[in-house]
C-alpha cells in the first residue's frame, strides 16, 4: 500500500509527534555545532513520515529560518557572531549554491560525494591535533576578505551539488584556515545560513517541494532547544567540543560514503 503525498496527509497526533521530536534533536544539534539540523532533519522525514527526498530536503530548509535565527541570537549574546564575515560568506554560497546547481549536470555526482567524504576525512583528522582558542577572533583584512568569499563559493557549490548543509564546511574552515574560536565559527556559520536558507526556500514553494506545516511545527520545536545546544557549547572545553565536532563529522561522512556505495551498485 503506497503513502498518500506527504502534503496531502493527515495531520494526526503521530505526525505532529514525529515533526516535534525531530525539530528538538535538530535545534540541539544546531546551536551545539553550528550546523543547519538538515543532517537530521532530511533522513528522519523520509523515515518517519514517508517524504520523498525533494520534499524532505525543502522542509529541511525552511525549518532551519526560525532555528539559525535563535542559534545566531544565543551565540550574539556571549559575543561570538562575526557579522560582516558572515554577510560576505552568504553572498559567496548565494552565487556558488547557482554555480553547484549548474554542474550537477556536468559531474559524476559519486565522484563528488567521495572528495567530500576525503575532505570530512581531512577536517576530522586536524580536528584531534588542532585545538581552537577561545579567545581568537575573526580579523577582517584583504585577503581575509577574499578567502571568506572563496570559502562561500565553495559551499555553495557543495549544497548545490551535495545538498549538504554550509556548517559541515564553514564551521571548521573558520577554525582551521581563519583561526577562528569555535563559538565564533558556530554563530558566524548560522547568520550565514539565514539569507541562504530564505532564498532556496522560496524557489522550494514555488516548486512544490515544502511542506509548510511540517516545517512549521519542526522550526518551532528547533527553537526551543536551538539556545540550549548554544549554550552547552559555551560550557564545553574546546577539546571536548572538537571532539564531539569529529564524531558529528563521521556520521555524516558515513552517510555519504553509503550514498555512494549504493549508487554504484545501481549503476552496475
Amino acid at each position: 500500500m503506497s503513502l498518500a503525498p506527504p502534503t496531502r496527509r493527515r495531520r494526526d497526533a503521530r505526525f505532529v509527534i514525529s515533526c516535534i521530536a525531530v525539530g528538538l534533536a535538530a535545534g540541539l544539534l544546531s546551536g551545539l555545532f553550528g550546523v543547519g539540523g538538515g543532517t537530521v532533519i532530511v533522513p528522519m522525514l523520509v523515515l518517519l513520515l514517508g517524504f520523498d527526498q525533494k520534499l524532505a530536503s525543502g522542509t529541511s530548509l525552511a525549518a532551519i529560518v526560525p532555528t539559525a535565527a535563535v542559534g545566531v541570537v544565543s551565540y550574539a549574546i556571549h559575543g561570538s557572531v562575526a557579522w560582516i564575515p558572515a554577510v560576505i560568506l552568504a553572498v559567496g554560497a548565494v552565487v556558488g549554491a547557482q554555480i553547484g546547481t549548474w554542474l550537477l549536470a556536468r559531474l559524476s555526482q559519486n565522484a563528488v560525494r567521495w572528495g567530500f567524504v576525503g575532505f570530512l576525512a581531512v577536517v576530522i583528522v586536524m580536528l584531534f591535533i588542532v585545538v581552537p582558542s577561545r579567545d581568537a577572533e575573526l580579523v577582517l583584512t584583504w585577503w581575509s576578505g577574499i578567502g571568506l568569499v572563496v570559502l562561500g563559493l565553495f559551499t555553495g557549490t557543495m549544497a548545490g551539488l551535495l545538498g549538504v548543509g554550509g556548517g559541515v564546511i564553514v564551521v571548521p574552515a573558520l577554525m582551521f584556515a581563519f583561526g577562528t574560536s569555535d563559538l565564533v565559527a558556530k554563530g558566524t556559520s548560522l547568520l550565514m545560513m539565514i539569507p541562504t536558507a530564505i532564498s532556496g526556500t522560496v524557489g522550494n514553494i514555488r516548486r512544490g517541494n515544502v511542506d509548510l506545516v511540517a516545517a512549521a511545527v519542526i522550526g518551532l520545536a528547533a527553537c526551543t532547544t536551538t539556545a540550549l545546544g548554544a549554550w552547552i557549547a559555551t560550557l564545553l572545553d574546546p577539546a571536548i567540543a572538537s571532539i564531539l565536532f569529529a564524531v558529528f563529522l563521521t556520521f555524516i561522512a558515513v552517510q555519504m560514503a553509503l550514498k555512494a556505495l549504493r549508487a554504484r551498485r545501481a549503476a552496475r
